[in-house]
C-alpha cells in the first residue's frame, strides 16, 4: 500500500490545493516568514487508513468551512492532507487539528497526524490542549520541505561515483600509505554533518590532521578565516605533512564517492556543515537542508573562503532554484578543471 501510494499521482479534491501548489504554498510561506520573523504550523493527516477518498473529501470540506482565508489546505506527494497555518505557533495548530479531527463524519481514532514547525522548534512536545487533543510531538519543517533526489541525478551520482571510485582507488591506495607513514592514527577520518533535512550523517574523509585535531578547534576559532559560524584556516596548524598536499590536490575528498554511493551525499549540491555549525546559521540559510549536500557545488569552484558566508549561503540557494542536469554537468567539469589546476577550494 505504502509503494503505491508514492507512486501514484495524488488526485486533486475540491478545495484542496495540488501537490504541486501545495508546495509552492509552503515555500513561499516559508521565504515571507525568513524575511519577517514571524512562524507558521504544518498539520499532516495521514489518510492512509480506512476510505482514503472518503476522508480527503470530508477533510476538503471541513478545511473550507472552518479555515481563514490565509490558511491553505491541499495534497501532499505522498497522498496525505496538509493544512498550512501562518502565524501560528503549536499549540494552536493542535487546536485546529482537533477541532477538524472532530468534525469527521466517520471514526477518526485510526486518523493520524503530525504537526510541523517553522522556524525549527523540534524535539518541542506540544500540551494537550483540551480533552479532545490527540498528544503529538512538533517536528521540524525541515522535515518535510526536503526534495528528494531526481531520478536523472541519482543516476549521475551512481554512475560518476563509481567511476571515481575506479579511477581513484591507486591514487587512494598510495594516499592511505603515505598517511600511516606520515604520523600515527587512522588513515580514515569520519565527522558528523548535518545531511537532507538537517538529519545527520557521517562524511569520509582521508585524515590529513594530526589525532585529536577536533579538541584544538575550539582554541583556534578566532583564527577562522570564514565568516559567519563555518570554521575554515587556509594554513591550519593541525594539518600534517602530508595532509597539506592531500588538501591542495583534493584528493583526500576521494572517500566520499563512498558517502555518493550510499545517498548520503550527491556529486552536485550545498556543502554540508558540520552540525554545530549548521545549526548555527539563520532560518533562511537553513533552506540549504532542503536539498542532498554534495561533493562539490558553486562555492566550492568560485573562490571558497574568500566569499563571505553570506554570499556561500545565497549561492547554495541559488543552485537549488537552478537544479538541472547541464548545470550540474557544467559544475562538475569546473571542479576537475580546479582540481587539476589547483583551484579548488577547500
Amino acid at each position: 500500500m505504502f509503494l503505491i501510494r508514492m507512486f501514484q499521482k495524488p488526485r486533486k479534491v475540491d478545495h484542496l490545493l495540488s501537490d504541486d501548489r501545495f508546495h509552492e504554498a509552503i515555500d513561499h510561506e516559508r521565504m515571507r516568514v525568513d524575511r519577517n520573523g514571524s512562524r507558521f504550523s504544518l498539520v499532516v493527516f495521514d489518510c492512509s487508513e480506512g476510505d482514503h477518498d472518503t476522508l480527503n473529501r470530508q477533510l476538503s470540506e471541513i478545511c473550507h468551512k472552518r479555515l481563514r482565508t490565509i490558511d491553505r489546505a491541499g495534497l501532499l506527494a505522498s497522498g496525505d492532507v496538509g493544512v498550512l497555518l501562518p502565524e501560528t505557533d503549536a499549540v494552536g495548530a493542535q487546536k485546529v487539528a482537533s477541532d477538524i479531527k472532530s468534525s469527521l463524519q466517520q471514526d477518526c481514532d485510526s486518523l493520524g497526524l503530525k504537526i510541523y514547525g517553522y522556524p525549527d522548534i523540534a524535539n518541542c512536545e506540544c500540551q494537550n490542549t483540551s480533552a479532545q487533543a490527540a498528544p503529538a510531538a512538533v517536528y521540524s519543517a525541515d522535515e518535510l520541505l526536503v526534495e528528494p533526489l531526481p531520478l536523472w541525478k541519482r543516476m549521475l551520482d551512481v554512475v560518476g561515483s563509481t567511476v571515481g571510485l575506479l579511477v581513484a582507488t591507486p591514487v587512494m591506495i598510495v594516499a592511505a600509505i603515505a598517511i600511516k607513514l606520515d604520523s600515527p592514527g587512522p588513515v580514515l577520518f569520519k565527522q558528523v554533518r548535518a545531511g537532507l533535512g538537517g538529519r545527520p550523517f557521517n562524511i569520509y574523509k582521508f585524515r590529513t590532521m594530526t589525532v585529536g585535531a577536533e579538541e584544538q578547534k575550539h582554541a583556534l576559532r578566532a583564527n577562522s578565516e570564514q565568516d559567519g559560524p563555518a570554521f575554515k584556516i587556509k594554513n591550519d596548524p593541525r594539518v600534517t605533512r602530508v595532509g597539506r598536499y592531500l588538501r591542495r590536490t583534493c584528493i583526500d575528498e576521494f572517500p566520499q564517492f563512498l558517502n555518493v554511493l550510499k545517498g548520503d551525499m550527491s556529486l552536485v549540491g550545498p556543502r554540508p556543515l558540520p552540525c554545530e555549525e549548521s545549526e548555527e546559521c539563520e532560518d533562511w540559510q537553513r533552506r540549504r537542508l532542503s536539498v542532498t549536500p554534495g561533493l562539490t557545488c558553486i562555492w566550492q569552484v568560485s573562490g571558497g573562503m574568500k566569499i563571505p558566508f553570506v554570499e556561500w549561503m545565497r549561492m547554495d540557494i541559488r543552485y537549488i532554484r537552478s537544479r538541472r542536469l547541464l548545470h550540474d554537468l557544467k559544475l562538475l567539469w569546473a571542479t576537475l578543471l580546479a582540481v587539476v589546476f589547483h583551484r579548488a577550494s577547500h
